[in-house]
């Protein structure tokens, strides 16, 4: 094996508010802290984790790389959505059909990701 998937990174002017969103989103802790960047991670360490950088620029254009999130815990993709807007995730339009197997968000600085629906922590 040559390389593994160690960490996401994620770009964003307010690291502590992005990095504070993720963490709830994931209910993944703050592992190490920095001035330019957090770090998340899984409990028990597990990789990847998710690294937030700080940078000038805000984002201006769609991403070419997100997070594809499934329900756990449970809940309902209704629900999760819910717990996801409450968080401070906001609907994103990418141009996703609109009979799509997911919904498209996006976090406090506007980075997409998007909530799969008809998964579960089973995959």
């Amino acid at each position: 094996m040559g390389s593994r998937m160690q960490v996401v990174a994620i770009d964003a002017i307010d690291i502590r508010t992005v990095a504070a969103f993720w963490s709830r989103v994931l209910d993944w802790p703050v592992v190490e802290e920095a001035e330019d960047g957090i770090s998340l991670a899984p409990a028990g360490g597990a990789a990847p984790g998710i690294d937030v950088f700080s940078v000038p620029e805000r984002k201006t254009v769609k991403n070419r790389l997100h997070l594809d999130l499934s329900v756990t815990g449970g809940l309902t993709v209704a629900q999760e959505l819910e717990r996801l807007l409450e968080l401070g995730a906001v609907k994103a339009d990418v141009g996703q059909p609109r009979d799509a197997r997911w919904t498209v968000l996006a976090d406090p600085e506007g980075n997409e990701f998007c909530l799969l629906h008809g998964h579960d922590d089973a995959r």
